[in-house]
């Protein structure tokens, strides 16, 4: 199926640049994006979201390893890459599920120690594991799926979706769905009954697009994506350049260390939370209606102190 195909590929590409990494060699986006035949932004993610665990770094456009480290190849790089990356991935996510995993990855993998240490702040879903499956085998095989939704007023309605992804923002699991060829957002702790059917459906190479570049839950399919421009101080931009935003573009990089950027969005809220995160060292620049809600926001928070 397409979606093992996709998965394939990229852990191919994943395990190729970290054995090249591995082996002292200094990587370029542009170059591997062409041995790859894929995009530039796609390799960029895979260094950026993919790989961050690892102790690798960005200079003068050449991706690295880190003096002093090296990955031992008991297993093959893939296995190890595999394995230490779920491992890391299910202690975030916490309860009866990161404990299952770890004791069935503790068999495999046989080692008393993980170089990867990650410190990920994702919530408990193991409690909805049985409807996570469900959702899942409708997004691979593109079938429809029914299922009780539970608003945070206390009231509940059935729904049949047509399951596109699930995801994660900002420690939040969600699924993203098409209802009457709609996006909707579904908070996956408030799902239950999922119900696979056998009514297939299309999946529109846009609407995952939109997906992919998106930057919070926020995102709005129906308003035109629109740039804002923002000002790095020299003490955060680092920051924006070893983990760019999904649509994040560089205007200038200034010799003082700060610098300008612009992120492409659809609604507000997707940059509202990262902006006032970074006060006093992010700014916006343009539109000038966005900086001066923000404004307003301060001044209201102050007022009230």
């Amino acid at each position: 199926m397409a979606y093992k195909h996709d998965y394939d590929k990229i852990l191919t590409r994943l395990t190729i640049i970290l054995s090249k990494l591995n082996s002292g060699e200094e990587l370029s986006i542009k170059e591997l994006a062409e041995e790859f035949n894929t995009s530039t932004r796609t390799i960029q993610r895979d260094f950026n979201e993919r790989l961050i665990s690892f102790p690798i770094y960005q200079e003068k456009r050449k991706w690295k390893m880190r003096k002093g480290f090296k990955i031992e190849k008991k297993h093959s790089l893939e296995d190890k890459l595999i394995l230490d990356i779920i491992e890391k991935i299910t202690e975030g996510i916490g309860g009866n599920f990161a404990t299952k995993s770890h004791k069935l990855l503790k068999q495999i993998k046989n080692d008393d120690i993980n170089p990867i240490y990650t410190k990920l702040n994702i919530e408990d879903i193991s409690d909805k594991i049985d409807d996570i499956l469900v959702l899942e085998n409708g997004i691979k095989d593109t079938l429809e799926v029914s299922i009780v939704y539970h608003t945070d007023n206390h009231k509940s309605h059935k729904a049949t979706i047509q399951p596109l992804k699930i995801v994660n923002y900002e420690g939040f699991w969600y699924l993203i769905a098409l209802k009457q060829n709609n996006i909707k957002k579904y908070y996956i702790k408030n799902i239950s009954k999922a119900i696979l059917s056998k009514t297939t459906f299309e999946v529109d190479t846009d609407i995952i697009n939109l997906l992919d570049s998106s930057i919070s839950i926020w995102f709005d399919e129906h308003k035109t994506a629109y740039e804002v421009q923002l000002y790095a101080s020299n003490k955060i931009a680092k920051y924006f350049k070893r983990r760019p935003l999904p649509t994040q573009k560089i205007i200038s990089l200034n010799k003082n260390g700060s610098m300008e950027f612009s992120v492409s969005i659809t609604h507000e809220m997707e940059i509202i939370p990262i902006i006032k995160y970074w006060i006093p060292h992010l700014k916006v620049i343009e539109p000038q209606w966005l900086k001066e809600s923000i404004k307003k926001d301060l001044y209201k928070y102050l007022q009230d102190i």
